[in-house]
C-alpha cells in the first residue's frame, strides 16, 4: 500500500476514484461538488480529472467560507 501512495502523490491529476481513495471522501460527494461547480475538472475524452491544485483551492475555499462567518 505505501507504494501506491509514493507513487501517486507526485501526480498532477486524479480521477474521482483515486481522489476518493487517497483522501477517504466519498464518490458521490466529490461528483455532487463537481456538478454544484464548487470543484472544477479537466474532461480527457470520457475521463474526468481533478488537478491536485484545483483540489487543494477547492478545500482551502472551504476553510475561508469558515472564517468569515
Amino acid at each position: 500500500m505505501l507504494d501506491t501512495i509514493t507513487q501517486t502523490q507526485d501526480r498532477l491529476a486524479y480521477s474521482v476514484e483515486e481522489l476518493s481513495l487517497q483522501t477517504s471522501i466519498s464518490k458521490a460527494m466529490l461528483r455532487k461538488e463537481i456538478k454544484a461547480g464548487r470543484l472544477p475538472v479537466k474532461r480527457c475524452g470520457r475521463r474526468v480529472l481533478i488537478l491536485k491544485d484545483d483540489f487543494f483551492n477547492y478545500l482551502n475555499e472551504g476553510e475561508n467560507e469558515n472564517e468569515q462567518k
